[in-house]
């Protein structure tokens, strides 16, 4: 991600430095209050985990590791003008497919020479509705940048918050609900009849998702909070 955020960087500066004034594709789309489109978009996933301070000590946990996980969404989106061009109130409803892996080692308690490894992979299906607010530079020619803030809600439609644990082979358990704050930055491009952007995003929950239902897995954890990178094309008319 940091990879891809640099080489937006760079292409701005090389746009704005090499543009001239050129006929404005889509003049009305500024005087238009309401504009509809949709959005594709790849995530990254991720938690910030925090593990209980005695997780050596009380359950032979030796360290604890996210592993990121590639996914995709797919949204339909709404802006509202806020009194000015330059600022919009921004609905994207979208559908959500995200994975992450949680890698634990515990000591073997029969010879503590040895370690004894345990992956949990943890598979959501979201629906994800984020408002936002868009602060939008005003155009050179057919293009613009703007960056973004405001949060989310999220349904985990393949939460097993209320499902019943498997004792032979444990789950980690996340909740069902969660509320995200999200910041992000993007270009856009004028044509004759729509607007396209590129967009790079992170949201970071504001609470705990995880569920302590005291199996060998979970007991050593104390928070999980969802966090995922979000790049997305954005298609508006």
């Amino acid at each position: 991600m940091k990879f891809i955020l640099s080489l937006l960087i760079a292409f701005v500066g090389l746009t704005v430095y090499s543009q001239k004034e050129k006929p404005k594709n889509y003049r009305k789309f500024d005087e238009r209050t309401f504009h509809f489109g949709f959005m594709l978009g790849a995530n990254v996933s991720d938690y910030s985990a925090y593990q209980q301070l005695n997780a050596y000590a009380a359950y032979g946990m030796k360290s604890m590791e996210v592993k990121s996980q590639p996914g995709g969404q797919l949204g339909i989106l709404t802006t509202m003008k806020i009194g000015t061009p330059v600022v919009r109130l921004r609905f994207i409803p979208s559908l959500s497919f995200q994975e992450r892996a949680i890698v634990q080692v515990f000591e073997d308690p029969m010879d503590p020479e040895k370690d004894i490894f345990n992956e949990e992979r943890i598979n959501s299906t979201s629906l994800d509705f984020p408002l936002m607010f868009q602060f939008r530079t005003t155009r050179l020619n057919n293009f613009a940048t703007y960056v973004l803030a405001g949060g989310q809600y999220s349904l985990d439609l393949q939460s097993q918050q209320d499902a019943s644990q498997n004792l032979n082979d444990p789950f980690i358990k996340m909740r069902k609900h969660d509320f995200q704050g999200q910041v992000g930055g993007g270009l856009e491009f004028f044509a004759p009849y729509f607007k396209f952007g590129i967009e790079l995003k992170y949201s970071h929950s504001i609470m705990n998702g995880f569920i302590q239902d005291n199996t060998k897995s979970s007991n050593p954890i104390d928070k999980l909070y969802n966090s995922s990178w979000v790049f997305s094309l954005i298609f508006e008319g």
